[in-house]
């Protein structure tokens, strides 16, 4: 008895042993940083001087002395619910077709994904803002059809809206997934549909969307969490221009830390989109309970 729980001690800590450079990595990268910034956010603290507790001061200068604050949270609350539709919209429509039986789509498949690949990287951004500047590429092209120039980047109306095509543009994760989540909708499904008369629009919002609302569920939400920290755009292309109307929460809080030092201010800024995010999140959850099929019948 005494040997097989020895047996067993070894074994568990045999296991610890293997995870153990993931749980040192989580606990510095992670869980240290984390804490650090929660400390930091009530002090007056910069890269060059020693932290000094000062309690709520960053986050009363924040709600009630900062303008900048609000512009920069409604500016990405704008960004989030633009942005975030149009991609999932986006995914699924071609999702759906790619879903087809035609000859050449794995090509097809590869060729749409490309995009996600290439991410919202600072080369791509730069590509973007010269495509979009005023005597850029897409100006040029509407030109030879004789439609008159948007101010894509210019315009505080319409900059915001170029930035999210840049997010609609790497829709190629979320298409995967919505392609693996429609292959595995059953044809019986659609083969009774069709013998009751179904059409192909009806069909897809009475056994396309339910089957599928797992995965739905799913990209809206990581993609609503990626979206809230979106920042390369943001600052590559307009550096919060034009007046502050891309002016981003997270170009925003760089800026405190990175331009004017204040190290202290910025944690704080990063723990209010942290609740934030995890506002929004909480939320979503409760309301996708009711419209979330699992073919387990058991809720998330």
């Amino acid at each position: 008895m005494l040997m097989k729980v020895r047996k067993k001690i070894n074994r568990e800590m045999l296991g610890y042993l293997y995870i153990l450079p993931w749980i040192l990595g989580f606990m510095l990268f992670q869980l240290y940083p984390l804490m650090a910034s929660l400390f930091y956010a009530f002090t007056d603290f910069s890269i060059t001087n020693t932290p000094v507790f000062v309690g709520f001061a960053n986050f009363k200068t924040m709600f009630f002395n900062d303008p900048l604050f609000y512009k920069s949270l409604g500016n990405t609350l704008k960004y989030v619910f633009m942005s975030v539709p149009l991609k999932i919209v986006t995914a699924l429509l071609v999702a759906v077709i790619l879903n087809q039986k035609l000859k050449g789509i794995n090509f097809y498949r590869t060729i749409y994904y490309i995009p996600s690949i290439f991410g919202g990287s600072v080369a791509i951004s730069i590509l973007w803002r010269f495509l979009f500047m005023d005597s850029g590429m897409v100006n040029r092209l509407l030109g030879v059809f004789h439609i008159p120039q948007v101010q894509w980047l210019s315009s505080p109306k319409v900059a915001l809206f170029t930035l999210s095509l840049l997010s609609v543009w790497q829709f190629g994760s979320s298409m995967v997934l919505f392609l693996a989540a429609l292959k595995q909708v059953p044809e019986d499904l659609y083969e009774a549909a069709k013998i009751d008369g179904g059409s192909g629009i009806h069909n897809f919002f009475t056994i396309t969307l339910p089957m599928i609302s797992s995965v739905l569920f799913f990209n809206v939400l990581m993609q609503l969490v990626n979206a809230f920290q979106d920042f390369t755009g943001a600052f590559v292309i307009t550096n919060g221009g034009p007046l502050n109307s891309t002016y981003l929460f997270a170009l925003k809080l760089y800026d405190e830390a990175f331009t004017y030092y204040k190290m202290g201010y910025a944690c704080a800024l990063s723990w209010v989109l942290f609740l934030l995010i995890l506002a929004f999140t909480a939320l979503f959850f409760r309301f996708s309970e009711a419209v979330t099929y699992y073919e387990d019948g058991g809720d998330f």
